[in-house]
């Protein structure tokens, strides 16, 4: 009979002792024995596979799968743009290693990175990564809350994912977060008066010489009552359009796959065929 000791040397080694015996045990993952496995997870400002991400948070929470998110500055903004942030908390409810942590909130010195340095974590994802991050990482730059993340987890041995949002040259569709049809558009107000973050105004535009109605994204929360109130269906939810990878991103990402330990996909979703797969 063995006894299952809590682990405490580096990373993933746990210790079995049994009558006149010791064992040590090398796992892959946390959980086994009843060890829970702890991810660090990074947004930064990009609303492309935004919501195929927190698709896939959701379901890792849901395995008991503890998860620290670091949001950067121009993360939170699209986060309540596209009406995310309370499911952000829910995910995140700031117990220990499941805390949410904002970058116009800490220091610049990123404390909470040093458990990474440390080992503490099994893994760092971050997705959705924008061309900007992608570009520190691979050129060593660790200015801000999410790079200096990537740089320590890289430090402590701590396996890297990263979803780029540029992954290679080409097309890509994405969705945005909400608009007003202007074609559609009577300028009756009532999405005015219902919005309680003043992010809808009017404005003339000099050309046509004709008022028209905006949102302001950056007062947005996406709350989503403007088009629960348009009786002319013009608040538009989710509008798809294209747009082109530069090459320069695509070559950035192609650079990441040389880091240690860091691994590169295309999509959120392959995220969970590696966190989850059985030992």
């Amino acid at each position: 009979m063995f006894i299952y000791v809590e682990k405490i040397l580096p990373k993933n080694i746990y210790i079995l002792v049994g009558v006149g015996h010791l064992f040590i045990f090398i796992s892959k993952y946390q959980t086994h024995f009843g060890g829970v496995m702890k991810v660090v997870w990074c947004i930064t400002g990009a609303g492309h596979l935004l919501r195929e991400s927190f698709e896939v948070m959701k379901k890792l929470k849901k395995h008991g799968i503890k998860i620290t998110t670091l949001v950067s500055r121009a993360g939170e903004e699209v986060v309540k743009m596209y009406g995310l942030m309370e499911d952000l908390y829910k995910i995140s409810n700031n117990n220990y290693y499941e805390e949410l942590i904002f970058e116009r909130e800490h220091p610049y010195s990123a404390p909470i990175t040093g458990r990474l340095s440390l080992g503490k974590y099994d893994y760092l994802i971050s997705t959705p990564t924008t061309g900007n991050t992608v570009a520190k990482v691979v050129n060593g730059i660790a200015d801000t809350l999410v790079t200096n993340a990537i740089a320590q987890a890289g430090k402590g041995f701590v396996k890297c994912i990263i979803v780029p949002v540029d992954y290679e040259e080409g097309i890509v569709t994405t969705r945005l977060p909400f608009s007003i049809d202007r074609e559609k558009c009577t300028l009756c107000k009532a999405c005015v008066e219902v919005c309680k973050n003043n992010a809808i105004v009017v404005n003339f535009d000099e050309t046509s010489s004709k008022s028209f109605m905006e949102i302001i994204l950056s007062k947005c929360v996406g709350c989503g009552k403007c088009k629960e109130i348009c009786q002319y269906d013009a608040v538009i939810a989710g509008k798809e359009i294209k747009m082109r990878v530069r090459k320069i991103d695509a070559e950035n990402t192609r650079k990441l796959k040389d880091l240690e330990d860091t691994i590169v996909l295309k999509h959120p979703y392959e995220i969970i065929d590696i966190l989850l797969k059985k030992p």
